[in-house]
């Protein structure tokens, strides 16, 4: 199998891969459909309305994820990619107010968000938690073109007919191209390893250069830690209440304020790597939660773990150079790839273990590679923090990607930092193997009462007071 650097490191805006960015990518898509021949257009009849409906977790959280806005953008004719998040909101008002659409290369088409988006709650689609259906109509409100979506967890899209396929193969992932270290499991990707003297880095690298050049792998992979430490420094410096209604305020520019004035007064602190790992990784996921450009790494949920444990590794390890960010970031996808393929990343479908405990994997393993790991001692770290993450729910409060992920991403950090600092102490020899670890989560997140994935009906998104 073959899972790019950039599938899972996917440049998007907050707060949710899955809610957000994947409802946006879906919306996008079936404007292409709709401007395609693939579909039996009546002669003469043109589409006049656009409809959209989100299903199962999308319509429990969605208001909290900006599922529904994010889909006007994306019937907008916007991308995760290029939509500018301080724009976002205005051009939603526009749509709103006008209650027509117009999107790029398309006639204006009737679109009132108030009546044509549905949160629906009560028809879930059975191909996965996060469904979603468009519908097209003439301007008499005769049907003619309706597809259904699913939104499959760090920004994958896939279709109804696309899903089953893939169902069918036993593996919900994009399929594969033909690559040199096709390892779909982390036994072979350590029996690869072990017959080849390459390092798991190494591996992914020769992989990605089968699509791409040297150059062209270099400048994205040093483009996806540009967008990481962008979104680290913009959240560092940003104050006040996120949005949402919560009234959950902002906590990293203050306690990175006070650390560095404790850090300038030479101050004994025992803590002070979990301090930095704790803020960079919070600092993330505050931009994230309040819609602002950031990395799914693998998914937004969990896109302050692997940023900062990267970002520790430069501020700690006086060898880090931007070689050793590239080899993290090949370590982590590889790990990020064999986790994805033999279980999930999506909340919705497995819990947070499989958004932050994956997160903390692929950090662990990044992590230990670039302190010169082997193979064996780099499929332990990910081990560890996986392990330590497994039976963990996805219960956001409010619906929002707050309370308890902004500090959940941040004890993800600290968890890959010790997985990674015990396995390379060790000689990878270990009991759990990390095949073993995926696996279990998978099973835990099918044991998994829905009520604890991603739909805000159970754990602390019932039990604390909304203030």
């Amino acid at each position: 199998m073959f899972l790019s650097v950039f599938d899972l490191f996917k440049i998007g805006i907050g707060p949710s891969s899955s809610h957000t960015m994947g409802p946006m990518t879906a919306a996008a898509r079936f404007l292409d459909e709709v401007a395609g021949n693939d579909w039996p257009r009546p002669a003469g009849v043109k589409v006049d309305r656009l409809a959209a409906s989100l299903h199962g977790s999308l319509a429990y959280t969605g208001i909290g994820h900006g599922s529904d806005r994010a889909v006007v953008l994306g019937l907008a004719g916007l991308t995760p990619q290029t939509v500018d998040p301080d724009q976002a909101d205005g051009i939603a008002s526009r749509i709103t107010a006008e209650k027509r659409i117009s999107p790029p290369g398309h006639p204006s088409y009737r679109f009132d968000p108030a009546t044509d988006l549905v949160l629906d709650r009560k028809t879930p689609l059975t191909g996965h938690a996060n469904g979603m259906a468009f519908y097209a109509y003439d301007a008499g409100d005769r049907l003619l073109l309706k597809r259904i979506y699913y939104s499959i967890g760090g920004g994958f899209v896939v279709s109804e007919e696309e899903l089953q396929r893939m169902k069918a193969k036993g593996s919900v992932t994009t399929e594969g191209k033909k690559v040199p270290y096709p390892f779909k499991n982390a036994v072979e990707m350590l029996a690869m390893a072990g017959k080849s003297g390459l390092s798991i880095a190494d591996m992914k690298r020769v992989n990605e250069e089968t699509q791409m050049s040297r150059e062209e792998l270099d400048a994205g992979l040093d483009g996806i830690w540009s967008a990481m430490k962008g979104c680290i420094d913009r959240g560092l410096s940003q104050d006040g209440i996120m949005p949402g209604g919560l009234k959950v305020r902002r906590r990293a520019r203050m306690l990175h304020d006070k650390l560095q004035e404790q850090w300038q007064q030479n101050r004994p602190n025992p803590l002070l790597a979990n301090d930095w790992l704790s803020i960079y990784a919070m600092a993330v996921n505050e931009e994230n939660a309040a819609g602002g450009r950031v990395v799914t790494a693998p998914t937004n949920g969990a896109a302050g773990t692997l940023p900062a444990v990267l970002r520790y590794w430069l501020h700690f390890h006086p060898e880090a150079d931007q070689p050793s960010i590239r080899d993290f970031l090949l370590t982590a996808a590889a790990v990020g790839g064999i986790i994805k393929t033999n279980a999930s990343i999506s909340g919705a479908e497995v819990g947070c273990q499989g958004e932050v405990g994956s997160a903390s994997a692929m950090a662990a393993a990044g992590l230990c590679a670039v302190m010169g790991g082997t193979p064996e001692q780099v499929e332990n770290a990910a081990e560890i923090a996986l392990e330590h993450h497994l039976g963990m729910t996805c219960d956001p409060v409010g619906g929002l990607v707050q309370v308890p992920c902004i500090e959940r991403n941040a004890l993800g950090a600290v968890k890959a930092v010790t997985a990674a600092s015990l396995a390379i102490k060790g000689d990878g020899i270990h009991f759990v193997p990390l095949d073993a670890a995926i696996e279990t989560m998978r099973q835990t997140g099918l044991d998994m009462n829905e009520k604890y994935k991603e739909t805000s009906l159970g754990g602390l998104a019932v039990n604390v007071v909304e203030c």
